[in-house]
């Protein structure tokens, strides 16, 4: 097993370079890295007729899950990510994420009951969220531009291989046997929709409150994701002050 997950980590890494290789540049005088608006603007389009579809957007909309329910696939869906979080640390040279992680999957998956329940936020151990995208961006990887993929939303071409990595080096992805891995798949779909649900009067006002939803989309996205990278000062600022007064 180890072998073949070693093959598919190798395989997947040489994808990626090649896909990093290939990452589109910014047009002179761009504010945004965006060559595909045109085709990026109709996929969103696709994506709220989606969520709308899902209830989105409506003042008395009810909730898809029970409250309980939403923040117990959440957890648990969180608490799966923590063994890949702990290998891209290490891949960025930081142990000290990687061993606060450690402990907290610990904790979540023994005290938590498999992460149901999050007892370690309680006791002061916080996530370190990262990913292979964050990895790629510490090895030097451009980011390339700014993409809409269906169903799963905004990204950006580095982050989009880096979300492949991230698949194919999961440690949980050969952990669960049929059919206990479709259930698991199924939790982690879960927790995608009891996140949508916890967030949603910030993704309503984002999708269906905005004069132009695909543009306030793009620029949050890439404002959060640079600052989670600590580059937020090269997102543009529409209200900064172009001569610097």
């Amino acid at each position: 097993m180890a072998s073949s997950l070693h093959r598919k980590a190798t395989k997947a890494f040489l994808l990626t370079l090649l896909a990093l290789g290939a990452c589109s540049k910014p047009e002179p005088g761009a504010e945004f890295n965006d060559p595909f608006e045109a085709h990026n603007r109709a996929v969103h389009a696709d994506n709220v007729a989606i969520d709308r579809m899902l209830g989105g957007g409506k003042p008395d909309k009810k909730p898809l899950l029970p409250q309980p329910v939403a923040e117990g696939l959440s957890n648990f869906s969180d608490n799966l990510g923590m063994p890949s979080a702990v290998v891209n640390s290490l891949l960025q040279a930081r142990p000290g994420p990687a061993l606060q992680n450690t402990a907290r999957f610990v904790v979540n998956t023994t005290v938590g009951i498999g992460g149901l329940f999050d007892p370690a936020t309680a006791i002061g151990l916080y996530e370190e969220d990262t990913d292979f995208g964050e990895t790629l961006h510490v090895w030097g990887a451009p980011e390339g531009a700014f993409l809409v993929v269906p169903i799963a939303g905004p990204t950006t071409e580095r982050d989009l291989a880096g979300k492949v990595v991230d698949f194919v080096i999961d440690p949980m992805g050969g952990v669960f046997p049929e059919p206990e891995k479709y259930y698991v798949a199924a939790a982690k779909l879960g927790g995608k929709l009891a996140d949508r649900q916890r967030y949603s009067d910030t993704i309503d006002s984002i999708l269906y409150e905005s004069a132009d939803s695909y543009a306030q989309m793009r620029l949050l996205y890439l404002q959060n994701r640079h600052f989670e990278l600590g580059i937020e000062a090269e997102v543009f600022d529409p209200y900064e002050d172009p001569y610097g007064q």
